[in-house]
């Protein structure tokens, strides 16, 4: 069978809507792994591979994030960034798989959301059990490692605030809720979550955006000869977890989309 050409791919796996999704497209997806992943479809889908089974091999890529940062050095965060863009092109792949093929399946959107918190969990564990030392000579500070995994459940409960709303709405037998209903009711609110957007600080505890934190962290301590900035990073990204985690459920709680 012919391989298709990316002409011929683009219209039907990106159709309108797919890179201008406000809460469903990340950025690297828009920026640049849109048109990557469209020369990897042309490979896939002429063959038997299935959108399903590369949903589960992006989430064992998301997983193998906590163990490629655990390796010594740059080369360990380097690994980081690599587990989380396989992850990353994988996420556009096996959409655009399913759109071609006409293979659609909830399984594949479930495993899909569970990549995600997988994704996000594994690198702040990886983040703290590396600011933990746990490959050096000497004492191992849990500390660190203790912090990293407050930062992974400070994220996963962001996450899982955001997709229990949709539990909550079909529950009550309700529509799914639209965009506009997450603008918070009250101005102040209103004010204070586009400030927050602006900034983007909520952005540094996902995954991918942590791995490329993490990398520039590395090697900056690779020039100083320790794990300060690593360990500064964890401190900071764990209370940015914990702060982002209460401020999205009062954001939620204060907007429309329980109503």
């Amino acid at each position: 069978m012919q391989k298709p050409s990316v002409a011929e791919l683009r219209p039907v796996v990106h159709p309108p809507g797919v890179k201008d999704r406000r809460s469903g497209e990340h950025w690297g997806g828009r920026l640049y792994m849109r048109e990557v992943s469209l020369r990897v479809d042309r490979h896939l889908v002429t063959t038997r591979v299935t959108p399903n089974q590369l949903t589960y091999v992006m989430t064992v890529a998301a997983a193998f994030a906590a163990p490629a940062l655990l390796v010594p050095g740059i080369w360990g965060a380097v690994l980081g960034v690599v587990m989380a863009q396989v992850y990353l092109l994988l996420d556009c792949v096996d959409g655009e798989v399913a759109r071609w093929k006409k293979q659609y399946s909830m399984v594949g959107v479930y495993v899909d959301r569970v990549a995600a918190y997988v994704l996000d969990a594994a690198v702040l564990v990886g983040f703290g059990l590396r600011a933990a030392d746990i490959w050096g000579t000497g004492r191992i500070d849990w500390l660190w490692a203790f912090l990293g995994t407050l930062a992974a459940l400070g994220a996963v409960l962001i996450k899982s605030e955001t997709d229990l709303v949709g539990v909550a709405r079909h529950q009550q037998g309700m529509p799914p809720v639209k965009e506009t209903a997450s603008e918070p009711r009250s101005s102040g609110m209103a004010l204070a979550r586009r400030a927050a957007g602006a900034l983007k600080f909520h952005r540094l505890v996902m995954g991918i955006e942590a791995t490329l934190l993490i990398l520039v962290l590395a090697i900056v301590d690779h020039v100083r000869g320790d794990l300060f900035f690593s360990r500064l990073g964890v401190a900071v990204l764990a209370g940015i977890a914990l702060l982002q985690s209460v401020l999205h459920l009062v954001s939620i709680l204060a907007s429309s989309r329980l109503k």
